[in-house]
């Protein structure tokens, strides 16, 4: 499909419109095995956990008529080789966050994350009510791909530096390790930006190739052995409030799949996507608390640092909206973005706000 068709049948019924003339499909029969391949290296905890949590309830809920084999990142191909790998056929699926292969087109950003973006629920909202789905399966389809959120970490953390970033100025020649439209951002603060699968991080950390990171939130970090080597933990971040992971079936297979086996997957990428959000979010707090006993000093950016977060995301996010299939997807998605947070903070804000103060949390 190209980018005129994505436009042509977007939001306006055409694709449901021609699938209705097509013949009905052939499915496989008997028992399948499918090859999950992940981003993910084996342990790395949360996002290893979400995938192999994923492949699990697919096997159980379809009574082992599908078993998934999971070959985390370098068991079958690398961290950065999994989108290849399942459009050629290599693998059927594949669990990790696609702001890894903005290279293969960047509206793949509003389907993993934007700077200053969605939260979990406002993804959600967005996703199964408000006009991502039927644009994720556009966009996916391009690169024969059908596309399921299956996990979430919530809120990330600004990151790990060498030293207290207490001016603009100080992110000038700093080598951070941040992916995606975030990394973007730190660019053009003047930061040398590295994009590294996670299972590397620790080691280019240690050995002072990168002089800081952001990783995920307090509890994978504490697991990665982050505040071994530094001390200075930024709990806010701009980049990542609500990161989406995704799980991606080859298009083939998933359409060779019953209409049974399609509603299993699609439906454990589901339970997999709360539980995933809920894995981290039982554990961030305790975690903290064992970060700040160690030593780790727990620290906030300044307002003006935020501000340059603020308008370097607007450049980036911006950056291609003369890519009319990114465009399409980023007027649906700040649209619904804008809806979400207006009843939120009139509600949910307004009463945690509240909360908080009359219960002294």
């Amino acid at each position: 499909m190209d980018r005129r068709s994505f436009l042509k049948n977007s939001a306006l019924g055409g694709t449901a419109a021609a699938a209705a003339g097509l013949a009905a499909p052939a499915y496989a029969q008997g028992k399948r095995t499918l090859t999950l391949v992940t981003t993910w290296g084996r342990g790395l905890a949360g996002v290893h956990d979400s995938a192999q949590y994923c492949a699990d309830a697919i096997t159980a809920m379809s009574d082992g008529q599908l078993t998934v084999d999971l070959k985390a990142a370098g068991e079958l191909v690398g961290a950065f080789e999994v989108f290849d790998a399942v459009t050629a056929g290599q693998a059927d699926l594949f669990h990790g966050v696609d702001y890894y292969f903005l290279s293969q087109h960047p509206a793949l950003s509003f389907f993993s994350q934007v700077p200053f973006g969605m939260t979990f629920q406002e993804f959600n909202n967005w996703f199964d009510h408000d006009g991502g789905r039927e644009l994720a399966d556009e966009l996916y389809s391009i690169f024969g791909l059908k596309s399921f959120p299956a996990g979430n970490t919530g809120p990330q953390s600004g990151g790990w530096y060498a030293k207290e970033m207490n001016a603009v100025e100080d992110f000038q020649g700093l080598r951070f390790r941040m992916p995606g439209q975030g990394g973007q951002v730190m660019g053009k603060l003047g930061a040398s930006v590295q994009n590294l699968p996670g299972a590397e991080v620790y080691q280019a950390l240690a050995s002072g190739a990168i002089d800081g990171t952001e990783w995920i939130g307090p509890w994978a970090d504490e697991k990665a052995g982050f505040q071994e080597i530094t001390k200075f933990y930024y709990t806010g971040g701009f980049h990542e409030p609500g990161p989406n992971l995704n799980l991606n079936v080859n298009l083939e297979v998933y359409e060779s799949l019953t209409p049974a086996q399609q509603s299993i997957i699609e439906n454990a990428a589901r339970a997999s996507n709360l539980w995933t959000m809920s894995l981290f979010m039982a554990n961030n707090s305790a975690a903290l608390t064992r970060l700040q006993s160690s030593g780790v000093k727990l620290l906030s950016f300044s307002d003006a640092i935020w501000d340059a977060f603020g308008a370097a995301s607007k450049e980036v996010v911006e950056g291609s909206l003369s890519d009319e299939i990114y465009k399409t997807c980023y007027d649906s998605y700040m649209a619904s973005l804008a809806s979400s947070a207006s009843w939120a903070s009139r509600s949910e804000g307004e009463f945690a706000a509240q909360r908080n103060r009359v219960m002294g949390l």
